[in-house]
């Protein structure tokens, strides 16, 4: 393994864990929808935004899956893995686009949808619709405030020339 490899897993390495504890650290369970409201969204914005869309696809799938495990939630691990995977994923390929570059805080809105879109669908599998669709202003909460975060975070760290560009 080379400098640039070892570098690059060390980066993944981090956000997968910052995405793992930004999820259990501020935990507060909904029991009326069987679910939480968290902070991992944040760090999973964050990931695409300094890693590109691979990182976000490894941090959030693999952090966030790994927050489920160990929060007590392992049968929800694989289906987060997927959403929040492809969330990470769509949001790192939108901010590589010229709106994305120009409106990032717009361009993380189809990644969000997409995961409102993916845990309302498997709620409404197992718990019915009357409770995944209760979810949905949370995680529209959860989402809006995770990508106005990142943002922040990032722009605070590009003053400190901490970030330089993201991770292909």
């Amino acid at each position: 393994m080379n400098h640039n490899q070892l570098k690059t897993l060390v980066k993944y390495s981090m956000m997968i864990a910052l995405t793992a504890c930004a999820t259990m650290v501020i935990s507060i369970p909904v029991p009326s929808t069987n679910g939480y409201f968290n902070l991992g969204d944040t760090i999973v914005f964050l990931s695409a935004i300094l890693l590109s869309k691979k990182g976000g696809f490894i941090a959030g799938g693999i952090g966030s899956a790994l927050a489920d495990v160990l929060l007590g939630f392992p049968f929800w691990a694989p289906f987060t893995f997927i959403i929040k995977g492809l969330q990470g994923f769509l949001a790192g390929y939108a901010l590589q686009t010229s709106f994305g570059k120009k409106h990032s805080i717009l361009a993380l809105f189809p990644a969000a949808v997409w995961m409102i879109f993916g845990y309302t669908i498997v709620k409404a599998i197992f718990y019915g619709w009357a409770i995944a669709l209760a979810r949905i202003p949370f995680c529209m909460i959860q989402s809006g405030f995770g990508a106005v975060a990142a943002n922040m975070i990032e722009k605070a760290l590009s003053k400190t020339n901490i970030v330089k560009k993201p991770v292909k």
